[in-house]
């Protein structure tokens, strides 16, 4: 690995911080074992840590071979809905379970996705500008227990039109560092991707899908009020502001903060996990059926792709920081793009709600000093409310009976 690899990795580590339930089941972890801190966009509680596995190193992928995301515009507002296609909140779910149940089981869930993340590039709100971070991530999960997943960074890139011309202006910089909360990070705006590390996952790996093994996930119920019961058994940090301790049946939580952790679940029940299709249909229509979920029209995901987005119930979606300190200052909330016709998720974004403001007191660091938290740190400083701070689109997902094709092979 050269220097540039390097620094290209050290920057995603410092970027994201995924939860870590959702990082077990994507990459294999295995539970039970003692705690080691790292670093995406979503939190890690005390029982996981990276064990020391070998992790093939695949050559860079042709640029022509990525798929290349279409820059959005910043704007996270959906169009109208025709007649009938909003009406009651859960309308679009309901219909998107009929399509999901039609579907057959094979014997890998292949799925891509994209995530991305936005940060803001100088000194003030006149005359900044946004770079979204991405990373590809691709699996396959059978239903005898062995899955495979692989991790790409792609090249980081202006997020808009409008901050392309921006970026070019100042002169098109190839490498740029830009705050976060947990200190600079550097983007890479001219790179190659970087090879995809793929590690497989035994059918004897524990902890499948948040804690359950193949066995435990395998016999979830497929009928709606019995499935949300099984998933309020789950055991984790839920939370989104809790400090460190014992992780916690979901059933602890109530309203809003329930409803934030079942959308989680299901997210991966729906995108990620080898879920039969009678299993995905309940899911749609548990989400259906909790208070608050708002079908807000039509619009498009950050691939150009048509569907309805559907607001979850949540006031806050933006998840934890290293120390389990909020990492932010504002608020956000939670959208989902669906499509209702043939039953797909095709991404997930968090929206300002308000901007960062304020300050907030963190832990001492290893030196012993005091230490805050302060807008200046904030990728999202210059954010305006509605737009757009994480996304996560999901290019691929779909049932097949073919071996999984790895990279490299």
């Amino acid at each position: 690995m050269d220097e540039l690899d390097a620094l290209r990795r050290m920057r995603t580590t410092l970027a994201r911080e995924e939860n870590s339930d959702q990082l077990a089941m994507r990459v294999g972890w295995r539970a039970g074992v003692s705690p080691q801190r790292r670093r995406r966009a979503f939190r890690l509680p005390s029982t996981f840590k990276l064990p020391m596995v070998s992790l093939a190193a695949v050559a860079a992928v042709a640029a022509g071979s990525v798929a290349v995301l279409t820059l959005p515009s910043d704007s996270a507002g959906t169009g109208t809905g025709g007649p009938g296609k909003v009406g009651a909140p859960g309308n679009a779910l309901l219909v998107a379970a009929t399509s999901v149940e039609k579907g057959k089981a094979g014997k890998y869930w292949h799925s891509s996705s994209i995530r991305g993340e936005i940060f803001a590039a100088g000194k003030s709100a006149a005359d900044h500008y946004k770079i979204v971070s991405l990373q590809r991530s691709e699996g396959w999960m059978g239903r005898d227990g062995n899955s495979w997943w692989g991790n790409q960074d792609l090249p980081d890139r202006p997020w808009t039109d409008q901050d392309k011309q921006k970026w070019q202006a100042a002169g098109s910089p190839s490498q740029l560092e830009v705050p976060s909360a947990e200190g600079p990070v550097v983007m890479f705006l001219k790179g190659a991707s970087t090879g995809m590390s793929v590690r497989p996952s035994p059918p004897d790996d524990d902890g499948v899908f948040y804690g359950l093994t193949q066995k435990q996930f395998a016999a979830l119920p497929a009928e709606p009020a019995q499935l949300e019961n099984a998933l309020l058994n789950l055991k984790g940090h839920w939370r989104a502001y809790q400090p460190d301790g014992p992780e916690q049946p979901m059933r602890a939580l109530r309203g809003k903060a329930r409803s934030r952790a079942l959308s989680d679940v299901a997210e991966s029940l729906l995108a990620t996990a080898p879920t039969p299709p009678a299993l995905r249909a309940a899911t749609y229509r548990m989400l259906a059926a909790l208070p608050g979920v708002k079908a807000e029209g039509r619009t498009t995901d950050p691939l150009g792709r048509t569907g309805t987005a559907i607001s979850l119930p949540v006031d806050s979606t933006v998840p934890l920081g290293l120390y389990t300190a909020p990492k932010q200052l504002g608020t956000y909330r939670r959208q989902w793009i669906i499509d209702p016709g043939t039953g797909t998720l095709l991404a997930v974004r968090d929206l300002v709600v308000t901007p960062p403001r304020g300050s907030r007191k963190l832990r001492p660091g290893d030196n012993g000093k005091p230490r805050s938290l302060q807008v200046k740190d904030m990728p999202d400083r210059f954010h305006k409310p509605g737009e757009i701070v994480s996304y996560k689109v999901f290019e691929l997902g779909e049932w097949t009976d073919t071996e999984p094709k790895l990279p490299g092979q």
